[in-house]
Formats: C-alpha cells, structure tokens, sequence
C-alpha cells in the first residue's frame, strides 16, 4: 500500500502532461555542452590538419602517425615520399602525415 502513495505522489499534479520543455531541457543543454567543448574544437583540429597536409612542400620536416620522422622528398595527390636518413625514402600516405613540433637546437 506504500508503494502505491508513493508512486501517485509521483504523478504530475493535475493529471496533465509534462512541459516538453523541462522534460528536453535538460538533453538539449548537455548536446549543446557537448558540442561547444568537444566537436567544434576536434573539427578545426581536423581542418587545420588537412589544411597542412595539401600545402605540403619538398623539405618539410614531417613525423608520421607511427613515430618516424623525416623531410618531405616528393609531394604526389594521395602519398608522401619521406626522406628518413641516408638513402632511404619511404612512402607515406598523406593521411599518416603530422606536423613535426620539435626545435632543433
């Protein structure tokens, strides 16, 4: 019998529904957070990468996404070819390509 007062106690007053406003409210605010902090700043991120990846230039200092660095040799429409020390070139997809921060001293 508890159970059941607690449950109608529950139950908006005047049997009428609940403003959708209050009940999305909620939902909406957080995709808003969600995308202010998280999506926008990831998807200039991603332009400003790809922005880099098609002004590439013979000579750029490059680092790979698997770590290996180099200088651009020769630009192509889809790939990369890295000079990596010595006599050996590698070529590298355009989408494995980042920018290289490190200063050399």
């Amino acid at each position: 019998m508890t159970n059941f007062a607690f449950l109608h106690l529950m139950m908006p007053a005047g049997g009428g529904d609940p403003n959708p406003l209050t009940t999305f409210g909620p939902l909406i605010l957080i995709f808003v957070i969600f995308y202010f902090f998280m999506i926008r700043p990831q998807m200039k991120r991603q332009k400003e990468l790809n922005n880099y990846r098609n002004t590439l230039k013979r000579g750029d200092k490059v680092v790979t996404t698997g770590g290996i660095y180099g200088k651009v040799h020769e630009v192509k429409d889809s790939y990369v070819t890295m000079d990596v020390g010595g006599d050996i070139k590698l070529k590298v997809d355009k989408s494995a390509v980042l920018k290289d921060t490190t200063v050399d001293s």
